[in-house]
């Protein structure tokens, strides 16, 4: 029954157009653009699921502390795309991001201390947040846009950690690599999304 709940909550998140049907203008709309922005391209799914993903492997202060790290420096990351300012190689740091976030959960035996797991996602998703902030629309508002986009990951980060607790019940009783699978399947799409940013 919680396997189900899991996998209803993770949808729930991956789907969240539909809470939007009439975004009308304004800060509407720049907060439903800014919702829709990190679910309109696989690779800022992976990366936020796979966050998500990685925090439940950790457990503990993990479970929100490497997903807030994430949302606070994609914010400031954000910051810098809406104001202009030039960042080299955005689409190769998000293609990386995917690579590295589904190796971090292939690689479950290797124990990430706290602060150097805040730290990675912490760098990746300054890009994030930067192709995020550099593409928002003229129209929207810069706050609207922002809070759209945050929260927008906190969902998938929240997906992520549900697929997580979901995979290890699972790994438990009857798959037991299951976890590293997911995690290899998420760096091989890093190294197709790669080879399409070169």
């Amino acid at each position: 029954m919680s396997l189900r709940r899991s996998g209803l909550a993770a949808l729930f998140a991956l789907s969240p157009s539909l809470a939007f049907a009439h975004p009308g203008h304004g800060e509407a709309a720049g907060l439903v653009h800014g919702f829709l922005h990190p679910v309109s391209g696989i690779d800022h799914v992976l990366a936020m699921v796979a966050v998500g993903l990685f925090a439940a492997h950790l457990g503990g202060r993990a479970l929100w502390a490497v997903p807030a790290s994430f949302v606070v420096l994609m914010a400031a990351g954000g910051a810098l795309g809406m104001a202009g300012l030039a960042l080299p190689h955005v689409e190769l740091g998000i293609a990386a991001s995917v690579i590295a976030l589904g190796a971090a959960v292939a690689l479950r035996s290797v124990r990430w201390p706290l602060a150097a797991a805040m730290a990675m996602v912490g760098a990746f998703a300054v890009f994030h947040g930067f192709a995020h902030g550099a593409e928002m629309p003229e129209s929207a508002s810069g706050l609207a846009y922002g809070a759209g986009f945050m929260a927008a990951t906190a969902l998938l980060h929240a997906a992520g950690i549900a697929f997580g607790f979901a995979i290890e019940r699972l790994a438990m009783e009857r798959a037991p690599r299951l976890g590293q699978a997911v995690g290899a399947l998420v760096a091989i799409a890093g190294v197709g999304l790669l080879a399409g940013a070169l």
